[in-house]
């Protein structure tokens, strides 16, 4: 299953409308119902830079990033994105209602889930790099994608902002 389009190449990236429409077409068939676009040069720059590509009724698991100076920042540009803040022990913390233009930004260790509230939905994220094993921790209180559990997890999810 392809999880990410391939990394653009040259000085310089622009989002063309030929692009956008891509990425959101990749992420309508999509089983996930998301894509990501890194649009970083290489996977080991220490900036990643994705547009996220998401569809209603993708889970993406809650998680947080661990290393030091591991802050996120997204920037919806377009649809209408839910982000939720979760303690360590997986008590809710609050919910973001995030409309084209508005962003929110964290810092390391935060525990948080997103999920689209409007068809497709475009965001742009950036983070500390490189992404490897350490970049990322699962949460162990809510279900892994696909595990058994996920879609109620995610119904949860999506009654905060109903």
């Amino acid at each position: 299953m392809k999880l990410a389009m391939e990394n653009p190449t040259g000085d310089v990236f622009e989002l063309t409308p030929e692009l956008l429409e891509q990425g959101l077409a990749e992420s309508r068939k999509s089983p996930r119902g998301r894509m990501l676009f890194p649009i970083h040069r290489h996977q080991d720059d220490l900036v990643q830079r994705m547009l996220n590509f998401l569809q209603p009724g993708t889970y993406i698991q809650p998680h947080q990033h661990p290393r030091d100076s591991a802050t996120e920042t997204i920037l919806v540009l377009q649809g209408c994105l839910g982000f939720v803040i979760y303690s360590e022990e997986g008590d809710f913390v609050s919910s973001h209602r995030l409309g084209a233009g508005q962003m929110i930004d964290i810092e390391a260790c935060v525990w948080h889930g997103v999920l689209a509230l409007d068809p497709d939905t475009v965001i742009l994220e950036i983070k500390r790099g490189p992404y490897d094993n350490s970049d990322k921790v699962f949460a162990e209180w809510a279900p892994a994608e696909g595990a058994e559990g996920s879609e109620e997890f995610y119904r949860e999810m999506l009654a905060l902002f109903s």
